[in-house]
């Protein structure tokens, strides 16, 4: 069985045939979805995921950098409010996007060691997401480092040392469709990280893997990247299934 640690199934992407979405996934072998928080808008979208699937679907909880704003205070409420009412899997996805907006660094960085220190507090791993912002990301980590500290690099395109002091941070590395594209590179050093430190994830409906590149992302498409990795590392695909998916009940169980 596959596990897609990382699935906007809410997303109105998949309003008109969400259920077949869901059913050609569980017809490929993947049987747990973890669901990554945007902000304060999409919250009741995961929680309907959650009622029609709820013996496949775990929900997280955060506030997405890019939806960090002027508002980010009422959205870190949000988020504390949510996070006192019921239990979820995860802090996330959470980080710094630099790509789209460098103008709110300032608040973005404020959010995502907030919500770092939440994640503390209620014993929960974090789901990061970085994007042109490795330096800025590891230098929160590194003030909040600590045994309880733990989580995934979503969507990891880091270089091979990158990678490396993620795991340091305690953080498994989420690989997606980019292990499928030909200029993604770290299909060229996958193979040095041990397969304890992997998870997949499809961040559908985004970055499907080849040969879907560009068109929506669905989590049946997992298979795709979990063949792919397991070329790389040169061994059977249930293996990595078998990995990855005990690596995620490991951190998210």
């Amino acid at each position: 069985m596959l596990t897609d640690t990382h699935t906007h199934l809410y997303s109105e992407a998949f309003d008109q045939d969400r259920d077949q979405v869901m059913s050609r996934a569980l017809a490929q072998g993947v049987d747990r979805f973890f669901i990554p928080a945007i902000d304060s808008q999409t919250t009741q979208a995961m929680y309907e995921l959650e009622r029609t699937y709820p013996s496949h679907v775990s929900l997280m909880m955060g506030l997405h950098p890019t939806s960090v704003k002027d508002d980010f205070e009422a959205e870190l409420a949000h988020v504390a409010a949510e996070l006192a009412s019921r239990s979820f899997c995860a802090v996330g996805e959470i980080g710094i996007d630099l790509y789209w907006d460098k103008s709110t660094l300032a608040y973005q960085q404020e959010a995502f060691r907030r919500q770092i220190q939440w994640a503390k507090d209620y014993n929960l791993p974090i789901v990061i997401h970085c994007r042109d912002a490795f330096d800025e990301i590891f230098a929160i980590l590194e003030t909040e480092s600590g045994p309880e500290l733990r989580g995934i690099f979503h969507c990891f395109t880091g270089t091979i040392a990158q990678a490396k002091r993620a795991i340091e941070y305690n953080m498994l590395l989420g690989i997606g469709g980019v292990v499928t594209f030909k200029n993604g590179k770290i299909d060229q050093f996958l193979n040095e990280i041990p397969l304890s430190q992997i998870v997949l994830e499809t961040d559908s409906p985004y970055l499907a893997p080849a040969p879907h590149r560009g068109k929506r992302n669905e989590s049946s498409y997992l298979a795709l990247i979990a063949q792919r990795v397991a070329e790389v590392y040169g061994c059977p695909v249930e293996e990595i299934a078998a990995a990855t998916s005990r690596n995620a009940k490991n951190l998210f169980e």
